[in-house]
């Protein structure tokens, strides 16, 4: 039995590369195999990715967070661009939009928005969407703009209707789940998960945040303690662990094209 992170912020867990891949050695351990490694900033980007480029089973997004939009970075899109190009780069992201901390102006988070979802068009990479309190306007950029290979509404915040939407919508959607999905009041999310195909679900720690509630007393996620979720998870849709466990092994690697 294998699971997939499909969004954890290695980068934030710890700065020390001994640390990182310490932190990736006990992902292993627990059955976490591969993780996508997703960054906090483009200079975040390239300090984790050397880090890690040659760890087997770690891959990586790059992209600009809404968090960035007043400070991207000199010639932000030429540097996603070129990160693009690296090996095991398999998707852009986080990008989106929060309108729940307002970081700069609606307009401008929009427009880094649809500029990252083109690039993922230009590219041939699936999109991983931040959507804080801005689902509204995430599904209409998205109905239009949504890259041919598809988008992850990572963390998944919002609720089943939402889902039902974007899927009548024939949106090429994966719903990722982090550790808020084991809290007793996400009642959204617990009826979202038993009201989505099982092949559109992904399984995320967010890490160092989204602490699953079997681990409260931790100061931060890690990558180690995503099969208490799936566990949950688990339970929730009355799987078998194991099988649970392949269905997000398949779908992970679909979304992001690579060899199960």
């Amino acid at each position: 039995m294998q699971f997939f992170d499909t969004h954890a912020h290695i980068g934030l867990i710890y700065e020390s590369p001994i640390e990182q891949l310490r932190v990736i050695q006990q992902a292993k351990q627990a059955g976490v195999t591969r993780i996508v490694s997703i960054n906090n900033s483009l200079r975040d980007f390239k300090i984790v990715y050397n880090t890690l480029k040659a760890v087997p089973g770690i891959y990586h997004a790059v992209g600009v967070a809404p968090a960035e939009v007043m400070n991207p970075g000199k010639d932000w899109i030429h540097t996603i661009e070129d990160g693009l190009k690296l090996p095991n780069v398999i998707a852009v992201g986080e990008t989106g939009l929060d309108y729940y901390k307002q970081f700069g102006d609606k307009r401008s988070q929009i427009e880094l928005f649809i500029t990252q979802l083109e690039l993922a068009q230009k590219y041939d990479k699936p999109v991983i969407i931040h959507n804080r309190d801005a689902g509204n306007d995430v599904f209409d950029i998205l109905t239009g703009r949504i890259p041919d290979s598809g988008a992850i509404l990572h963390c998944y915040g919002e609720n089943a209707a939402y889902a039902k939407k974007c899927l009548d919508a024939g949106l090429n959607v994966y719903f990722s789940f982090a550790g808020n999905l084991t809290y007793r009041n996400a009642r959204n999310l617990h009826e979202t998960i038993l009201n989505i195909p099982h092949d559109r679900i992904l399984i995320e720690t967010e890490s160092p945040f989204m602490i699953p509630a079997k681990y409260k007393e931790k100061k931060r996620t890690m990558p180690a303690y995503l099969p208490a979720t799936a566990k949950f998870m688990a339970e929730m849709l009355e799987m078998n662990l194991e099988d649970l466990s392949a269905q997000l092994w398949t779908n992970s690697c679909k979304i992001f094209k690579l060899p199960e």
